[in-house]
């Protein structure tokens, strides 16, 4: 059980924004960020639907170091359009991507980190959004071939949509008990099947559907950490210690037919939970 003692010293990374997170995330005094707010890039498609846009386009880019080592660390701000991904930052995240892929191939180290706080696309953007998440899979899985790709799931927003298909393709992915995963959302779920599939006003039952919680025990995430900047911070560096891991979970596919032909009815989470604790070969 964690002390009162220890939740006072802790810095919560879930109420971090996603530049605090990014710096929380990287060796202390290394951030520096790339296409910040002063770069003005941001998206021109928003102000035409009335939409004020923001101008990093709701994505950090930040360059900095971990345990010394060159990083990159993606952050998602989700304050913005719910961390939509747009035709700007989306680009900034495959570029950054394809960035280490340059320096992965050329035998520069690089260690490179995702922190999810999205919806998915952008719906005022959508087929530039898709197109740019798109580029975004390409890159990240050419880049996992060279060093091991690291995403973070904290809270609020949490990961769904297009994204939470980015998240399933990292090396290895990192959630807070706060934090949600899944391809759609519980609102959207309820909009499309009705209230009588999934109420989305019920938060016990959303989070033991996509928490971190459930999602680490039934292996679509790796590593469930307290909500905590030092915490999540050591997660990450383990992982990169951890060296590159076995198959990735998006190339496992023998594996996860294999579970969903032992899906139980219905399948809650705590169903799930309970037949696929400790099944994680």
């Amino acid at each position: 059980m964690t002390s009162a003692a220890t939740l006072l010293n802790c810095r919560s990374f879930v109420e971090m924004n996603a530049r605090e997170r990014a710096r929380a995330l990287l060796d202390a005094g290394s951030f520096r960020e790339l296409l910040g707010p002063f770069e003005h890039v941001e998206s021109p498609w928003l102000a035409p639907q009335g939409i004020v846009p923001q101008s990093d386009d709701g994505v950090v880019v930040a360059r900095g170091a971990i345990d010394g080592v060159p990083a990159v660390v993606l952050a998602i701000e989700g304050a913005f359009q719910g961390g939509s991904t747009g035709e700007v930052s989306g680009a900034k995240i495959a570029g950054s991507l394809e960035r280490a892929l340059a320096d992965a191939e050329a035998g520069r180290p690089i260690r490179p980190v995702l922190v999810f706080e999205t919806g998915g696309v952008r719906l005022q953007e959508a087929n530039l959004g898709l197109a740019a998440m798109a580029e975004i899979h390409a890159a990240l899985v050419a880049l996992r071939r060279h060093v091991p790709v690291v995403g973070v799931i904290a809270g609020l927003v949490g990961c769904f949509g297009g994204m939470s298909i980015t998240a399933g393709l990292a090396s290895r992915l990192i959630m807070t008990r706060q934090g949600r995963l899944g391809l759609n959302g519980p609102e959207v779920i309820e909009q499309n099947a009705g209230i009588a599939e999934l109420d989305s006003r019920d938060q016990a039952l959303i989070w033991s559907l996509t928490g971190g919680e459930v999602r680490t025990v039934t292996g679509l995430a790796d590593t469930l950490v307290a909500d905590d900047a030092d915490a999540l911070a050591a997660a990450v560096r383990a992982a990169f210690a951890d060296g590159a891991p076995g198959p990735a979970s998006s190339a496992r596919i023998d594996f996860w037919r294999a579970r969903l032909a032992r899906l139980p009815e219905p399948a809650t989470g705590a169903a799930l939970a309970s037949l696929w604790s400790g099944d994680r070969t």
